[in-house]
């Protein structure tokens, strides 16, 4: 018998968000410098921020979104704990996430993918698109949340 996880709106602290980084994928996508101050002013600020929790009351999953809630949503952030994978929480992330700002006859999905997640995606009914613009200057220095 599988787990009950629960999706819903929440605020995480930095904290909370840092060790949920620790468990996925997603903490390699972020920059060294001044990481713990933009990562709390992330949790802080984001449009849509949804949480799965385990029945113990861990995190095992986040997505935080950017929305006008009439017609784009942007995902900055989708991950799931790695002993938790492959159970459909992601996806439910994303349905949740879209049906929040607006459902799926009104609001498009954005979002650029690790490399390794684009086959979840593609799953998921998105395509890859070439029109993206990128207007980047800033020297980071990659690194992996641990």
């Amino acid at each position: 018998m599988s787990e009950t996880i629960t999706i819903r709106e929440e605020r995480l602290t930095a904290a909370e968000y840092i060790d949920f980084l620790k468990r996925t994928d997603l903490g390699s996508q972020y920059p060294l410098e001044r990481f713990n101050e933009r990562i709390a002013k992330l949790v802080n600020t984001v449009s849509i921020s949804l949480v799965a929790r385990n029945e113990n009351h861990t995190v095992v999953g986040v997505l935080f979104g950017l929305t006008d809630y009439a017609y784009w949503l942007y995902i900055t952030d989708l991950g799931v704990d790695r002993a938790y994978e492959r159970q459909g929480i992601g996806r439910r992330l994303m349905k949740t996430a879209h049906d929040i700002a607006g459902g799926e006859k009104d609001i498009a999905v954005y979002l650029i993918a690790n490399e390794n997640a684009i086959l979840f995606y593609e799953k998921l009914g998105m395509k890859k698109a070439n029109e993206v613009m990128k207007y980047n200057h800033i020297d980071w220095t990659e690194f992996t949340v641990q």
